[in-house]
């Protein structure tokens, strides 16, 4: 689902439900308008909303670290394919042209196969494993003849390993999600902290609904942040496709 679906629906439903909850809870209590638990209820909204501000901020914290680790190792996947590139260019024509083909082979693969599996959080492995043993074939079945073809092919074979390192990172990132206790304290704590707001009175309906509304805004806007942040490959705050397309790659598209 684009983000501004999932925004409408976390936020507005979060809202929504906080707004209706509200007002069936006045109806059946219309005592508590007078306000008369406030002391008690603003005690322990802000002790409750303290911890649970910890809580997700630990959480936020940790899924944004996991979003820029997932972009260093997409970048740095992509840089050693470019270095692979530029490695082979001392190569015999024929053997350069078979390490770019793999290369652009591999490359295509991972944009146009690997990433949408990515962005559903259902990386395979499978994908691309015959393009990256073309790669390892490329470079294993050529003898380098001289010095310094013998330099560029040590330069190359690290650059192909390196490769190999951060695509098993890169699709480890992709399987990962928020672990269950974490959900279950951020879903969960919304969904208790929320209704501690019914209690608190006030007079005018308008200025109540208006103080839960907020509340629950707040609270939908965080969890729509939780929700975007643990698919580092999805959504419009994710690592993309560019650094596959720049650069000596540039001519593979």
């Amino acid at each position: 689902m684009p983000t501004v679906a999932i925004a409408v629906v976390i936020v507005g439903g979060v809202v929504l439900l906080a707004l209706a909850g509200s007002v069936l809870t006045h109806r059946r209590h219309p005592q508590l308008a007078d306000g008369e638990h406030n002391d008690m209820v603003g005690v322990v909204l802000g002790i409750y909303g303290a911890i649970y501000g910890i809580i997700l901020a630990f959480v936020v914290v940790t899924l944004w670290t996991q979003v820029q680790d997932a972009d260093v190792v997409v970048r740095d996947e992509a840089s050693s394919l470019a270095q692979l590139t530029w490695d082979s260019e001392v190569f015999p024509p024929s053997r350069r042209d078979r390490v770019h083909a793999a290369v652009g082979a591999y490359a295509h693969k991972v944009v146009d196969v690997q990433w949408p599996l990515m962005r559903t959080g259902t990386p395979q492995y499978s994908v691309a494993q015959r393009e990256m043993r073309e790669l390892f074939a490329a470079l294993q079945t050529y003898e380098p003849r001289t010095e310094r073809e013998r330099a560029f092919y040590r330069e190359a074979i690290d650059d192909l390993n390196e490769v190999v390192a951060q695509r098993r990172a890169r699709m480890a990132i992709a399987g990962q999600e928020l672990p269950g206790l974490l959900k279950t304290l951020v879903y969960g704590g919304a969904l208790a902290f929320i209704p501690l707001t019914f209690l608190y009175g006030i007079n005018s309906r308008r200025v109540q609904l208006l103080f839960v509304g907020s509340v629950a805004a707040l609270i939908g806007f965080s969890l729509l942040l939780v929700v975007v942040l643990d698919h580092p490959f999805a959504g419009n705050i994710s690592v993309d496709t560019t650094a596959y397309k720049v650069g000596p790659l540039a001519q593979f598209w």
